[in-house]
């Protein structure tokens, strides 16, 4: 498998690029490539829950598609194997739409012929982000009142994949209405 680049290179918030121009001359992003998550809703679609706990970002940050994946595949495990596939609605709340880039330079002994240095400096796309901002819903997870203590263990399973803490929010949906 192709080594991922640490995280810490891309943890900082910056302008999402996510152009692609109609014309080539123009489109520095040649490619973008496919998030890897591959369902943004599971459980029952149609079925009305009585709570709803939200898995919020403590401070900005940008999260993989792969972070995100990972976190969607241990909680949704979590509550497929306790609770079954109609007790439930998970939703993931964000989307990865910004271009993460590298413009890698060679290093050692006659390298400098081979890198162009900051001539058409804009990089290759390497993968692709979401960005957070600090309170934002990253999951959303739908139950009835019985089932709390294992929605909230599934939070805290998903937490632990992603790169910073996290907090839960419940929210009774029968007060609202």
């Amino acid at each position: 498998m192709a080594k991922v680049r640490r995280w810490i290179a891309y943890r900082r918030l910056e302008r999402p690029y996510t152009r692609k121009s109609k014309y080539s001359g123009k489109s520095f992003v040649r490619s973008t490539p496919t998030p890897k998550i591959a369902r943004y809703v599971m459980g029952e679609h149609r079925k009305h829950f009585g709570y709803k706990l939200l898995l919020r970002s403590n401070i900005p940050i940008q999260i993989r598609d792969l972070c995100l994946e990972s976190a969607r595949q241990a909680s949704n495990r979590h509550l497929e194997m306790t609770l079954g596939a109609t007790n439930y609605r998970y939703v993931v709340r964000v989307y990865p739409h910004h271009h993460l880039r590298e413009n890698p330079l060679a290093a050692g002994a006659g390298a400098d012929r081979m890198s162009t240095g900051m001539k058409m400096s804009f990089g290759k796309v390497i993968g692709i982000a979401a960005q957070i901002k600090k309170g934002q819903a990253i999951f959303e997870l739908n139950i009835n009142k019985e089932h709390l203590p294992v929605a909230k263990e599934a939070l805290r399973r998903a937490t632990c994949k992603l790169p910073k803490s996290c907090t839960v929010e419940v929210i009774d949906m029968k007060k609202k209405v």
